[in-house]
């Protein structure tokens, strides 16, 4: 994974005092929504986002990251959010390889979502990726799984249609 060169240039002091607080406040994600116009009818993507109610230190991580977008909710506190998986790959993950975290649950997080991203950039084109995403979903979210939106049940058996739809057309 290449490195933005900024990154390069950013401050110990000022990395690791960003990385333990995003350490404290972050989350590493990844989601799956029903989309009929993608391949296999389901849109899967990752994403990185901090809410904190002091805009300041979320412009700070904003600068440094040089990426992603901050947002006011509606109980007064900022959300600065990355989407872009190409951002994700050259500012957020070697920002984080370089100003590694601290406890082992955030050490984790990172690991499992690196391995999110990895194959998200390969694409998820088969049901095997799919299962593989599946997986890697629940140990990212483990503690979320009750909010997911849809069942690794659900998703498989509609994957499986969309696959055998798609078959029936080619004959």
């Amino acid at each position: 994974m290449k490195m933005n060169s900024n990154i390069k240039k950013i401050p110990r002091d000022i990395g690791y005092y960003l990385a333990g607080f995003v350490d404290g406040e972050g989350s590493f994600y990844s989601s799956i929504r029903k989309r009929d116009d993608f391949n296999l009818g389901f849109r899967f993507s990752v994403g990185f986002n901090v809410s904190n109610k002091d805009f300041v230190l979320l412009s700070l991580l904003k600068k440094h990251l040089g990426c992603g977008t901050i947002r006011e909710r509606p109980d007064g506190c900022f959300v600065y959010q990355v989407d872009s998986l190409y951002s994700i790959q050259t500012n957020v993950i070697p920002f984080f390889k370089k100003f590694s975290f601290l406890s082992s649950k955030k050490k984790h997080e990172f690991s499992v979502f690196q391995e999110i991203v990895n194959l998200q950039v390969s694409g998820i084109k088969i049901k095997d990726d799919v299962e593989k995403f599946l997986v890697l979903r629940k140990k990212l979210g483990f503690q979320r799984i009750s909010r997911f939106t849809y069942s690794d049940e659900f998703i498989l058996k509609k994957i499986q249609e969309k696959i055998e739809e798609s078959s029936e057309t080619i004959r």
